[in-house]
């Protein structure tokens, strides 16, 4: 690729990298603004920074509170969704049949299914069994999640050599030691890919939890935006800044993660 070429993609990546920060942009000079300022100049630069904006944010959303709800289902589902997957792919992958190759291609095909044809049969099941609120939300994801997850795990434990499954048989480990001691370390760089791809997911998620949670005590961040934005759609300062504060923990998350993620889906899709 000639000098040229490589100007023209550079021009072109950068003018889209500026095109998909823009919303974040206006999101963020916005929050900082007063309610006049706002609706004089929504794009310039904030004469001056209204940082009270914030505080009455934090106030009104309760924002710990909601916070740490969106905290526990977060880490909660992909406590379950990382284990049962890992070991689900672990499984079909070293089992060489028929039934083996036919349930991965199960979950694999599920994940064409859009979640809207299956939400409300799911939400009356799951009323019936008193799975809602947190624990039922928990659940779902996990079913929800693990396909994917399936997916990822199954491309990563090729690359795994079998020998090592063998050799831990003859040192006397049973099934659930070998995965545990052998396999997930092993796992670590697809581990932390499919962490973030579903933390992100189950973070920003609006609709599972609007159907599934009926405790106000039990709102997630984004279900209480929601409101919060409803309740102050006309005062866009408050509102800009409720939306910075909720995006700051994914966002932290993701930086800390997004070195791993390229190398474990490029690591997965290669074994």
């Amino acid at each position: 690729m000639n000098k040229q070429k490589k100007l023209i993609l550079r021009i072109i990546s950068v003018l889209s990298a500026g095109l998909f920060l823009v919303p974040f942009y206006i999101m963020l000079i916005n929050s900082f603004k007063t309610k006049k300022q706002l609706f004089l100049d929504t794009l310039g630069f904030p004469k001056t920074f209204d940082f009270n904006n914030y505080i009455v944010a934090w106030e009104r959303l309760e924002f710990l509170k909601v916070f740490f709800n969106s905290l526990i289902i977060t880490v909660g589902s992909l406590t379950i969704v990382i284990i049962f997957s890992s070991m689900a792919a672990w499984m079909l992958q070293r089992t060489k049949s028929k039934l083996s190759t036919f349930i991965f291609f199960v979950f694999v095909a599920s994940m064409l299914i859009p979640f809207q044809a299956v939400m409300l049969p799911l939400v009356r099941i799951m009323g019936k069994l008193n799975l809602l609120n947190m624990p039922g939300l928990i659940f779902m994801y996990l079913g929800f999640q693990s396909s994917l997850s399936i997916f990822l795990y199954h491309g990563f434990v090729k690359g795994i050599p079998k020998a090592l499954d063998e050799a831990a048989i003859i040192d006397g480990c049973n099934s659930f030691q070998i995965f545990w001691y052998i396999i997930f370390p092993l796992l670590k760089p697809i581990t932390i890919t499919v962490s973030v791809l579903n933390a992100v997911w189950i973070w920003n998620d609006y609709l599972l939890p609007s159907l599934v949670i009926n405790k106000e005590a039990s709102h997630t961040i984004p279900l209480r935006i929601f409101f919060f934005f409803g309740e102050y759609t006309k005062q866009w300062h408050l509102a800009m800044a409720g939306l910075t504060l909720a995006i700051i923990p994914v966002i932290i998350f993701y930086f800390f993660a997004q070195k791993h993620i390229i190398k474990g889906v490029t690591d997965g899709s290669v074994k």
